[in-house]
């Protein structure tokens, strides 16, 4: 078996995502799985070059995981030659500049969304790294989902028929961060540092509608900041100045509408954080992160409306669904993206979650806020280079 080494700049991993998804459960698992199968004998082992500012908290990582490598000065790693790719998990206001000097050395790149703040910059990245011939990825893992995989496969059926609605409910409450403290960074509160749940969902979720139901045509938003007040990692109240929940309605190149609500001052009452019910004229399915359950028009019971019945009173909505079945094994999404990536880098396989579809995310973003400041729908125009 013969090995070859692929080496990668991770800036970033320091942080929550950074760390758990892309270093622990994507790069250093494929290690421990003894490298990617690359085929015809050959293993592609990934090698780390932590990058960060914080000094101490790149050693102690490097430490914890028996790592040789990390550096603060990312000019340096990217002038070395041996480095083959760059992968960014930054916030997003530190992203451009780190990705174009990245292009601009000649490294692969692959990184985390949005791409860039606003829609010309992310167009400025793809149109770089194009005219560079690298090649190129951004991280769209909810498509590796085990419920989403499940849901589309049951598109690519046609089990659906005609897919005439989806609605989609993402979310959770984030702690203020006062007497408890709260599950996401302080930053992702604020605008002025690239913060906000439209900026942050917006991306994920037109990937999820362009990959599995079609492009999406106009778009229809109302964001609010709900919690005004919080608290940040010292415990000091700030001023939340961006938005904490967003509303959206997207018309599909198909006729099919989504709505989708997003929001981080919402408790939880559904099987799965993220849970997507798509209706069609034949059948009807609610996928989740890990489960996917159906219904087809042929066992669709006859509700009848009536206020009178006494709650439990007969059978239960949800004991009318059936459950799709694995029928395959699941991966981490973020592990399986990645190997994907390597492969696309290593033996030049397509690979078309590139830097114009992350464009297509930020646009989307883009056009969210700008309807909701508006008060009007908007269409979204094709992301061409």
């Amino acid at each position: 078996m013969t090995r070859r080494t692929v080496r990668i700049a991770m800036n970033g991993v320091t942080g929550r995502m950074g760390y758990r998804q892309h270093l622990v459960r994507s790069i250093l698992a494929l290690r421990e799985q003894g490298g990617l199968d690359l085929g015809d004998g050959e293993t592609l082992w990934p090698e780390p070059v932590l990058v960060g500012r914080r000094q101490p908290a790149l050693r102690a990582l490097a430490e914890r995981h028996g790592l040789a490598e990390w550096s603060t000065d990312l000019d340096a790693v990217l002038a070395d030659p041996t480095v083959d790719v760059y992968f960014d998990a930054q916030v997003t206001s530190a992203r451009v500049e780190a990705l174009k000097k990245a292009i601009a050395a000649g490294k692969h790149v692959y990184t985390e969304k949005p791409t860039a703040t606003g829609l010309d910059g992310a167009l400025e990245l793809a149109r770089l790294a194009r005219d560079a011939g690298i090649r190129h990825g951004v991280v769209q893992d909810k498509l590796f989902l085990p419920g989403l995989r499940k849901l589309k496969r049951l598109v690519d059926g046609g089990f659906f028929g005609e897919i005439l609605s989806v609605r989609g409910e993402f979310g959770y409450w984030v702690f203020e961060g006062d007497w408890q403290e709260a599950q996401r960074p302080s930053w992702n509160y604020r605008a002025e540092d690239g913060g906000g749940i439209v900026v942050d969902m917006f991306p994920h979720w037109e990937y999820v509608l362009h990959e599995l139901f079609g492009r999406v045509t106009t778009v229809t938003a109302h964001v609010a900041t709900h919690v005004p007040r919080r608290w940040d990692e010292r415990g000091k109240p700030y001023e939340a100045t961006a938005d904490d929940a967003a509303y959206g309605i997207f018309q599909l190149e198909s006729g099919a509408v989504a709505q989708i609500n997003s929001s981080w001052a919402v408790r939880v009452h559904r099987d799965e954080l993220v849970e997507f019910q798509v209706d069609g004229t034949h059948g009807s399915a609610v996928a989740g992160l890990r489960g996917c359950r159906v219904q087809h028009r042929s066992g669709t019971p006859k509700p009848v409306w009536n206020p009178d019945l006494p709650l439990g009173a007969g059978d239960s909505f949800r004991s009318q669904w059936n459950e799709v079945p694995d029928n395959a094994e699941f991966d981490n999404g973020f592990k399986a993206q990645w190997e994907l990536f390597l492969r696309h880098v290593a033996l030049g396989e397509p690979y078309h979650w590139d830097l114009l579809a992350g464009a297509r995310g930020v646009q989307l973003a883009e056009l969210g806020l700008r309807s909701a400041a508006e008060g009007r729908r908007l269409d979204v125009p094709e992301v061409t280079l």
